[in-house]
């Protein structure tokens, strides 16, 4: 049974904004991924998790618990980072951080020192003198101080430099290698290729596609684009069979072809036929995959052929 669960989720706010009919689980030890950019329903989504809002059709549950009825136990246990930070202008940074360890129960403040550290965090200061970088920092910290087995984290670099961005990747590293069970929400496809087991895209508030991020890391189907010394060369190899040509353009003598592992030989044995200038591999990532469910004019996965002359 999978530790977090969203089944059939829908809440319409009219004009096609909201989420509809939205399903994943998350297994115990598992990140997942969940990949959209801003308005798709990410923040919705996990409103719903952590009770903020009902419902209007479908379910939320947290290690078996009720995401409506169970609101305020899964808000007391569930470690979470919200997208957007809105803090008690009044007190100090350390007030805070000892208000939300009362609040969780927390004495052991190892961890919360540890966290401190690892994102070189003064909390001493006032929340409102705070920049959104330390604002930042210091809702990351509150979220992990308590030690939770799950967390739902929306945007959670938002405002961070990259040096704090690669900080906090390494934090979710540590935390899976401690088993923990992670929601990620995230526009950023670095910190998402970095550390999801499984990636959910959503696009206009449904699900358009889900993956297992090893399948992509490890895709059989590759993509190479070279360019030929001569003109009789390009034209010549344009008219081989069994080759896939996803782009061409002959003002520059540049091809750009996917090939199947299976059929690696083949291609290089017909290669080494042609002279050459370049050869270069193009790795497919993650945001071409997601890219291609937003509309993108030159799908490789699909295999579209664009020519210019």
């Amino acid at each position: 049974m999978a530790l977090l669960e969203v089944n059939n989720l829908t809440k319409d706010y009219g004009c096609g904004r909201g989420v509809f009919d939205v399903s994943f689980g998350i297994e115990e030890g598992e990140v997942f991924g969940f990949l959209g950019p801003n308005g798709a329903g990410k923040t919705t989504t996990i409103r719903h998790i952590m009770g903020f809002s009902k419902p209007q059709k479908g379910s939320t549950s947290v290690d078996g618990m009720d995401g409506w009825e169970m609101a305020d136990q899964i808000q007391r246990e569930l470690g979470y980072l919200p997208g957007e930070i809105a803090l008690p202008s009044n007190l100090t940074g350390t007030q805070f951080i000892k208000y939300m360890a009362e609040l969780r129960g927390v004495t052991d403040m190892s961890k919360t020192r540890h966290l401190l550290d690892k994102f070189e965090l003064d909390p001493s200061g006032r929340l409102k003198r705070m920049s959104l970088g330390m604002r930042r920092k210091l809702a990351i910290v509150t979220a992990f101080m308590h030690n939770p087995r799950i967390l739902a984290l929306d945007e959670p670099t938002s405002g961070l430099d990259p040096i704090m961005q690669e900080t906090f990747i390494d934090l979710v590293l540590e935390e899976k290698r401690q088993g923990k069970t992670i929601l990620l929400s995230s526009h950023i496809f670095s910190e998402v290729e970095a550390t999801c087991d499984r990636i959910a895209i959503i696009k206009e508030g449904r699900i358009v596609s889900e993956i297992v991020a090893d399948e992509l890391r490890h895709r059989q189907d590759k993509v190479y684009r070279f360019e030929f010394l001569g003109d009789e060369d390009f034209e010549r190899f344009a008219q081989e069979e069994h080759v896939q040509i996803i782009a061409a353009h002959r003002e520059k003598r540049q091809l750009t072809v996917g090939i199947h592992d299976n059929d690696i030989n083949e291609f290089f044995s017909t290669l080494s036929r042609y002279s050459l200038k370049y050869l270069k591999e193009e790795k497919f990532t993650l945001e071409e995959y997601f890219l291609d469910f937003y509309d993108r004019e030159k799908t490789v996965a699909e295999g579209l052929a664009h020519v210019v002359n």
